[in-house]
């Protein structure tokens, strides 16, 4: 995949787990390695990780399906809201004689509890999302990518101008340890 923003372009090869960052201005290419293509699974988070009441989201295999003749998996990812905390108790006024006629004070409104769930779509082929819906207390969002038959781009669109330097990426400085202070105590005279 290629993205070109600005004077500087980003081309991602996930087979070969490479990106190339390409400046134009300076005309340099600095390339890097990149882990395995996009997972659309929540990664496993370690315990103690999730705020307190926070419940790890369900995950359902929703299995294969064709959209627009593009062969899909499908995975539903259900998030819980956390558990409110319990509000503190309100001080208590000096009862007053009720009016007769006078409405009651209001309720406190109650949050809306209801989960989120995200269902995404993703290529079998490119490993990319192709329809996500995700529905919660704001309302439901679609995003459906459209494919469209177009050329091939030019395999030279994907690699390194000739004309380019090869950079490498720039070492990070390490800083000085830390040495622990040093006390200097006076000594006293032995007095005895």
């Amino acid at each position: 995949m290629r993205v070109d923003f600005g004077n500087t372009t980003m081309i991602t090869d996930p087979a070969a787990q490479k990106g190339i960052l390409l400046d134009h201005v300076k005309k340099e290419a600095l390339t890097v390695h990149m882990p395995q293509g996009p997972q659309m699974t929540p990664p496993a988070l370690p315990p103690g990780v999730l705020p307190t009441g926070a419940v790890p989201p369900q995950v359902v295999e929703l299995g294969k399906a064709l959209i627009e003749g593009h062969e899909v998996e499908g995975k539903q990812f259900t998030f819980q809201p956390p558990n409110m905390p319990k509000m503190p108790s309100m001080p208590q006024k000096p009862s007053l004689p009720q009016v007769p006629g006078m409405p009651a004070a209001p309720q406190m409104p109650q949050a809306p509890q209801m989960p989120t769930v995200a269902e995404v779509w993703t290529s079998t082929k490119t490993k990319l999302p192709v329809l996500t819906k995700v529905t919660g207390p704001f309302g439901q969002q679609i995003c459906q990518c459209k494919v469209s038959e177009t050329a091939p781009p030019p395999p030279a669109a994907f690699e390194i101008p000739p004309d380019y330097k090869q950079v490498k990426m720039p070492t990070p400085v390490k800083a000085p340890a830390l040495q622990p202070p040093q006390i200097h105590r006076p000594t006293l005279p032995h007095l005895g």
